[in-house]
Order: C-alpha cells, then structure tokens, then sequence
C-alpha cells in the first residue's frame, strides 16, 4: 500500500506541477520517479505479453492481414534501401529524413517482433548505428531531433535483446546525447516561447510543437531509464508538465486552432506520448491526461473536420486531403468511443500504428448519432451538414477564431462548401514553407495566406488585422435551419464600424452567405469565393460547373450587385493553382449600413428565401439557449 501511495504521489507532482514546492519534490524524486518504469525491454507501445494476441489477430482479421502485408513489403524494401542522409536541406532541416527513420524503425520493428526473422533486426541495428553517429540530431529545428529521437528510442527498446553490449552503448549515448541533454536545455529554459524568430521554446509552448517535442523525449527517456536514471528523469519529469500546456487548448470540447493538419500532428504525437507512457509505467500515469478537458471529444473535431467529399475544412497550413488518423484507433479504446475507430478505418493507411490500435468494434457517425452540426467554442469554428454517410450531403465549414494562433491565416469568416459530391467553395491551404519570410510576415505577404486568397470580405483592397480574433456569436442547429453568425469587426478595424457574417443552412439544401457592414466613410467590399468549377456569370446570377453537377449563385441584395470572376493565381515563386478561380461581387458603399446576402444551391433545387437581418439570428440562438 505504500509503494502505491508513493507511486500515485509522484505521478501526481510530475503530471500536475502543483506549485514551487511540489517542483522540488520532483526534483528529488526523479530516482523514485524512475524506479516506476517497467523493467527489462521491450517497454513501449507493444509489450511481449502482447505479441500472442497480435499474431493471432493477423491470422483471424483479413483486414489486419492486409495492412500487415504492406507494413512487411515496407520492411523488406528497406533491408537493402540506402543509408538515411541526414544532412539538413531546404530551410535548414532534416524533418522529412527524420520522419523516415521512425517510419523505417517502425516497419522492420513490427515485422521483426511478429515472425522473429534476424535479418530485419540486423538491418535495424543499422540505421540505428548510422543515425546515433551523426554529429547531432539539428536541435536548432527541434521537431528533426524529436522525431529521431523517438525513432532511435523505439528501436532500442524493441531491438534491446538483439543488439550487442557495444551496439548499445553507441545508441544509447546517441539518444542521451543528441536527443535528451538537447531537450533538457528547452524543458528546463525560463526564456519566452519565441525570442527575436531565432529562438523557440517549445517546452513552453501551446501548440504542435509541444506535443512532438516531450512526445520524443519522453519515448527517449523511457527506453534508457534505467541506465541513465538521472538524465531520463529530469526530462521525463519536466515533458510531463510541459505537455499539459499544449493539451489544455483541447478545452472544452476538443477542437484545435492549428487546422486538420496540425491537429493530425499533434495529436498523433499526444497518442505516442501516452501509449509509451502506459506501457513502461501502467494506467495510472496517463489517466490525468485523459481526464483533462476537451481531449476525449478531440476525435470528434476531426469528424466534423472532413467533409462527404472526403476533403476536410482545411483553415491554417492545412491540405484539402484528410490522411490517416491511426490515433483515433487509440483515442477509440482509452475513451470506449467506436466512432472514432470507424473513422480510423474509413482512412486507414496500412501503418503499424494502425495495426497496434486497431479495433473492430466500430459505429459509423449516423448510428453513433452524432449531430450533424457542431460549434468548436475555444476555436470558434462551425460545421453544418444535410446528413451523415452520403457523399452527395451538405456541408459547410466556416469559422472565426485568432489570426494570433500558430499556422493560421488572415482568414477570419472564411468558409468552404461541398454539394452533390463536390467541393465548391475551397481553401487552397498552405503555401510553401521555404518562401521567405513564410512564418514572419507570410500572412501578409503571400496570396494562400492573406485575406484575398481566402472566402471572406476584402475590405479597401487591405487584409484584415493580424492580431484579430473573431468569436461566433450566435449558433443554432435546428431540422430546417441551421446557422451561425461570426463578429468580424476586429478584423477590419478602422475601414469599417461594424462586419458580420452569418452562414445559415436552409432546409438542410440551400446556403445562405449574409454580410451585414457599418461603415464612418465610404468604402469597397470583395465579397469572394474560390472554387474550381467553371463559372458562367450572368448579372445576379451565376452557374457553377463540375462534370454534370452544377451549382447555383444568386445575389439577393443588394439589387444593383453583379457577379465577376477572377484569377487566383499570384506570381511565382509562390504556389499555383490555375485551375482554380475566384467568383467575386464587388461593391462601392457610401457611409452607413449594408448588407450583402449570396444564396448557394443545387440549379434543380433553387429556392427563394426571406432575408432577416443578423440581429434577428442572433436573438433566435439567445432564445434557444434560454430555453
């Protein structure tokens, strides 16, 4: 009973952080902290206890077999691959090589573990060598270091009784000292996140960063504990604090200002960070973490993400494709959650964390009833749709939230569109990392990321304001109409008194885009959406074309406003896009109040709507809260 006591204490101090003095403890318990972990190796993720289920499920499971015969092509074909080069490239880098060490380790890991053939342990005390050679791990971009250091850390867990005494000196002072004694620096620095662009603290930061960051230490720490007990606990301790910073932006319902892509990211790593944890430790040390506001609802943020077209809502540095999301097999389990597996297995991508996580009990969203619409509070995002599980569905995104936050872009009351298995309305997403300035002044710069290359108001031809946040005032989610209304004022301070956008749903068929503006003095508003469909303008009116779908654009006010196209393909060396253009209206207004209304639908199923004004939706979500 004492030993459990003691254990549950110290869990709690190196979890919780509670204070100076509980800080001082942790200092001096790192030893008792250490002498938790499980002894001998393997440790992480997959113990040997574990082994006979695995194999027996390859056997029984067609599907596991499939994937597993893949992750196996995948491990013959790096027995004879070329050494991994990880000399930093474009921008100073190594994350892509990185990135396929711990793909590599993984692959021959698994396949070594299932069937006990040397010849891929032996190809994985290799690449291990070869990496834990290298000079550092380029802890100057941390995210390279982190990521082979959770590679390397796994290897020598599951690799540990292949290896020789000498081969485990060599990776074991690899991880110590290009991973860990380099971490250590960041999770026991007191400078800011960001100094002067040329210094990032990601121990003290809030997004992805964080996550990938501890995520690799802690997998590094764990897999030598107990040969470098001082080093690993310090670390150990010190990432399961900093972790928390970044996991209480899930808060309170799951959603992630960074986009679908960063959301994949960190996530995934927040997935490592406690599977590791749970394996070399037990349940109890992850169980605050899963506790913790907002991230057992996560999975639900990246179902909503993902439109019927199979394309997510990708705001921030996001692509349109939606990957795959092994994580949400682990999230299934530790929150008995069958839809998130279901999603999982909608996107599987044969990986071995798919394999390791995998779980048949499955619910797709429409019997998990989940409801069709949704509204992310803490990142002011929205998701509409007609229906669940049918390609040819409804679906709008559409969100407000911080033009502050990490990867976002100068975007506030964009939206993107699907109908009739088609995307109408898109995000062109991220833009090239290596462009100068990407991260410094990118925003302003560059046309994926400035206002005029997103589907929202350009004001005076100016983007908005970049430390603008825009919160969703009003939301409702009702069978024959659902909205939401975003005040984007901040935005455009000081070229207009007052902007909102409200989206609405109409009969779960028709889209209505309603801008109400005040302005002190005259102005020009572009309203603006990107699309790759081929655009017949005609006055109020527009037909959208793909294949043999077609979508109809109509202006319902004001009377006098007419529809243009425009390209959306800035200059080089930014990226291109050519076959996408911009269905703009243009207006000139003269001081006071205006309204700009567009209504989307299906050509065959055009219908007419009467206009409310916002204040009236907004008192129709008052009433309902009420209620």
């Amino acid at each position: 009973m004492r030993r459990l006591c003691t254990r549950m204490v110290l869990l709690e101090v190196a979890v919780l952080g509670l204070g100076s003095s509980a800080s001082a403890l942790g200092e001096a318990a790192n030893a008792d902290f250490i002498s938790m972990v499980r002894e001998g190796h393997p440790r992480l993720m997959l113990l040997d206890k574990d082994l006979r289920r695995l194999r027996r499920d390859l056997k029984k499971n067609p599907c596991l077999a499939r994937w597993y015969k893949k992750v196996r092509a995948s491990a013959v074909r790096s027995l004879d691959a070329s050494q991994i080069d990880y000399e930093p490239r474009e921008r100073g880098i190594m994350l892509g090589s990185a990135r396929r060490a711990v793909e590599r380790i993984y692959a021959l890991g698994l396949v070594h573990r299932v069937e006990g053939d040397g010849r891929f342990a032996r190809r994985a005390a290799e690449v291990l060598l070869h990496a834990c050679k290298q000079d550092g791990w380029n802890p100057g971009h941390f995210l390279d270091t982190a990521e082979l250091t959770h590679a390397v850390g796994i290897g020598y867990d599951w690799f540990y009784k292949d290896l020789t005494p000498e081969q485990r000196t060599v990776i074991r002072n690899g991880i110590c000292r290009n991973g860990l004694t380099p971490g250590l620096h960041f999770l026991e620095s007191t400078l800011p996140v960001v100094v002067r662009y040329r210094y990032f603290n990601w121990a003290r930061a809030n997004n992805n960063w964080n996550q990938v960051c501890n995520g690799g230490m802690t997998i590094g720490a764990l897999a030598v504990a107990d040969e470098a007990p001082e080093l690993a606990g310090r670390v150990l301790t010190r990432s399961l604090r900093s972790i928390r910073l970044a996991m209480k932006e899930f808060a309170p319902d799951g959603g992630w200002a960074e986009g679908p892509g960063y959301w994949s990211y960190a996530t995934r790593y927040n997935a490592y960070f406690l599977a590791a944890l749970e394996t070399a430790i037990g349940p109890d040390a992850i169980q605050p973490y899963l506790g913790m506001p907002g991230f057992g609802k996560t999975g639900e943020f990246r179902i909503h993400l993902v439109g019927p077209t199979g394309l997510t809502f990708n705001f921030a540095d996001a692509h349109e494709g939606a990957g795959p999301v092994a994580q949400m097999f682990w999230l299934a389990q530790k929150f008995e959650r069958p839809v998130y597996a279901d999603h999982a297995d909608r996107f599987a991508s044969s990986s071995p964390h798919e394999i390791l996580w995998y779980t048949p009990a499955q619910t797709g969203p429409r019997k998990a009833k989940l409801p069709l619409d949704a509204y992310f509070r803490h990142v002011e995002v929205v998701f509409l749709r007609s229906a669940w599980e049918d390609r040819d569905a409804v679906y709008v995104g559409f969100k407000g939230g911080d033009n502050r936050v990490s990867h976002s872009h100068l975007d506030l009351g964009s939206f993107v569109l699907d109908v009739d298995g088609r995307r109408w309305a898109l995000d062109l997403g991220r833009d090239h990392y290596a462009l100068p300035g990407y991260f410094y002044y990118g925003k302003t710069t560059y046309y994926r990321l400035k206002t005029e290359g997103h589907n929202t108001l350009l004001l005076n031809g100016q983007n908005q304001q970049p430390n603008a946040r825009a919160s969703i005032v009003a939301f409702r989610s009702r069978k024959d109409r659902a909205f939401a209304v975003v005040d984007l004022s901040q935005a455009y301070r000081g070229a207009a008194r007052q902007v909102r956008r409200g989206i609405a749903l109409l009969k779960r068929r028709d889209v209505l885009v309603q801008d109400e503006l005040s302005f002190e003095a005259p102005a020009e508003v572009v309203w603006q959406m990107h699309t790759r469909a081929k655009i017949t303008p005609k006055g109020r009116t527009a037909v959208l074309r793909q294949g043999a779908r077609t979508l109809r654009a109509s202006i319902l006010t004001p009377e006098d406003a007419v529809f243009e196209i425009q390209s959306a393909n800035p200059p080089l060396p930014q990226g291109q896009q050519p076959d996408v253009s911009k269905l703009v209206v243009r207006l000139k207004l003269p001081a006071g109040e205006a309204r700009l209304a567009v209504l989307l639908s299906p050509r065959d199923r055009s219908r007419t709507h009467k206009l409310r004004p916002l204040t009236e939706w907004i008192r129709e979500a008052d009433d309902t809260k009420e209620r």
